[in-house]
């Protein structure tokens, strides 16, 4: 269950990472900020933020065990 939290966290962080930096018309080089398409909706997405944000969320939830 707190994996599936951290993961919300981590997509949350991505998209609002992805808007701020990627709507400046830049990829942030190593945040690797893209464009996605889904169906009608389009978005700012970052891979390695969304992992990286997810880890450390998890690890978080983990320690207050």
């Amino acid at each position: 269950m707190d994996l599936l939290k951290a993961f919300t966290f981590g997509a949350v962080l991505s998209v609002t990472i992805g808007l701020v930096i990627g709507s400046q018309g830049t990829a942030a080089g190593p945040l690797a900020i893209q464009l996605v398409s889904l169906a009608d909706a389009k978005f700012y997405w970052s891979w390695p933020v969304f992992l990286s944000g997810s880890g450390l969320a998890w690890v978080l939830m983990l320690l207050q065990r």
